[in-house]
C-alpha cells in the first residue's frame, strides 16, 4: 500500500493558506475574526505560516455548547476561526482527495456530493430489488465521536501517511480534545469516517455484503433473509469491538423492509415511495399551525423554506397541498413588503 509523503510544506505554502482563508470564510463574512484577518491578510496568514514551519502551532481553547439534534443533545466544541479553521482547510486542501480514494462509494455525510439526497435515492433504487432487500439491519454507533479511539486513529493514520511533519500537525489536532473527536472541527467529518473506512471495506470486500450504506455511523443492510442479517450484527459488533473499541447502540433492529419503511434520515423508504418522517411532519404542522395563529415572523422564512427542502425530496404533494401551500403564499408577501 503506498502511503503519501513530502506533504507538509504544501499545506503551509501562502499559496495554500490564502485559498484555505478564501474556502473557511464562505457564509462567515460577518464573523469578527473574519473581517480581522480580511483586513490584514498578508499578516495573518504569514503568521499562521511561520507557526506551521516552526511547528509551534497549538489547537486553541474550544468553546463548548449543547445543541438539540433532532431530539439528541450533542455537545459542539467550536474552535477560533483564526487560526484553526484556516489551518484546518489548509490541511484538507492537501490531503482531502486521499481521504476521498480511502472511502469505498456508500459512504455519506459531511463529504463532497454525498449528502442525504444521495444516499436516499440510492437506498431506494436498492429496494427496487424487492427479494434481495426484503429486510432490513439498521444500527448505529454508540456516541460514536467521544469514543474514537485516538491511538488506533493515529496507527490508521500512519497506514495512509508517512510525512512526519503533516503527522506530528494531525497528532497535535487529535490531541486538543479531550475525548475522541470534537464535533464542529471542519477536519473532524474526515478524521471519522477515515476511522471506519477500514471496517467499511472490510464489509463490503471480506463479509461480501452488496446492499451496505453508512452516513456517518448510521448504517442500513439490506438482504433477502433475517438469518444473515443477523449473522453480519454478530460479526460488525466483533470487528468494532475488536478493532476500533467502538460499540453498536442497544436500539438496533432487523425487520421487513417493504411493512414498515426504512426511517432514515428524517425519511421513511420504501422504494416506490417515500414519505416524511412522522417526526418532521409534526414539526411542520405545527409550525403552520403557530404561522397561521400569529402571522409571519422573520425566522419563519428560514424554517418554511427548509421544510420545502424536505418535502421536495418525498411523495407529499397532498400534505403540501394540505400544509404549505397557503403558508408558502403567506411568507412570499411578508419577503415583498419587508424588501420594499
Amino acid at each position: 500500500m503506498k502511503r503519501l509523503g513530502n506533504v507538509y510544506h504544501k499545506i503551509w505554502d501562502i499559496d495554500n493558506l490564502r485559498l484555505a482563508h478564501i474556502n473557511a470564510r464562505k457564509g462567515k463574512s460577518h464573523y469578527k475574526e473574519v473581517k480581522m484577518v480580511n483586513e490584514n491578510v498578508d499578516y495573518y496568514l504569514y503568521k499562521i505560516q511561520e507557526q506551521l514551519k516552526n511547528k509551534t502551532y497549538k489547537t486553541s481553547k474550544y468553546v463548548h455548547s449543547v445543541i438539540d439534534d433532532k431530539g439528541k443533545q450533542r455537545e459542539i466544541s467550536k474552535l477560533p476561526y483564526y487560526p484553526d479553521r484556516i489551518v484546518h482547510w489548509a490541511i484538507m486542501l492537501q490531503i482531502e482527495n486521499t481521504f476521498i480514494k480511502n472511502f469505498i462509494e456508500d459512504t455519506y455525510a459531511s463529504l463532497p456530493n454525498r449528502g442525504t439526497h444521495k444516499v436516499i435515492k440510492k437506498i431506494n433504487n436498492a429496494l427496487k430489488d424487492k427479494e434481495k432487500t426484503k429486510y432490513t439491519l439498521k444500527l448505529d454507533i454508540k456516541k460514536f465521536f467521544p469514543n474514537v479511539d485516538k491511538d488506533i486513529l493515529k496507527s490508521l493514520l500512519r497506514k495512509k501517511f508517512k510525512d512526519p511533519n503533516l503527522l506530528w500537525l494531525l497528532d497535535e489536532i487529535i490531541d486538543s480534545s479531550k475525548n475522541g473527536l470534537p464535533i464542529g472541527n471542519y477536519i473532524s467529518q474526515y478524521l471519522s469516517n477515515f476511522y471506519l473506512s477500514y471496517f467499511d471495506h472490510w464489509v463490503k470486500e471480506d463479509l461480501r455484503i452488496k446492499h451496505y450504506y453508512r452516513y456517518m455511523d448510521d448504517i442500513i443492510i439490506l438482504e433477502s433473509n433475517k438469518f444473515l442479517l443477523r449473522l453480519y450484527k454478530l460479526h460488525i459488533d466483533h470487528y468494532l469491538k475488536t478493532k476500533l473499541n467502538l460499540k453498536i447502540k442497544n436500539n438496533w433492529q432487523i425487520f421487513p423492509t417493504f411493512e414498515r419503511g426504512i426511517d432514515f434520515l428524517g425519511y421513511r423508504l420504501f422504494g416506490d415511495y417515500t414519505l416524511l418522517r412522522k417526526k418532521i411532519a409534526k414539526s411542520i404542522k405545527n409550525k403552520v399551525k403557530t404561522i397561521n395563529k400569529r402571522g409571519v415572523k422573520k425566522n419563519d422564512i428560514n424554517s418554511i423554506m427548509s421544510y420545502m427542502g424536505w418535502l421536495e425530496h418525498c411523495n407529499s404533494f397532498n400534505f403540501s397541498k394540505k400544509y404549505m401551500f397557503s403558508t408558502i403564499k403567506k411568507v412570499k408577501k411578508y419577503e415583498i413588503l419587508f424588501s420594499t
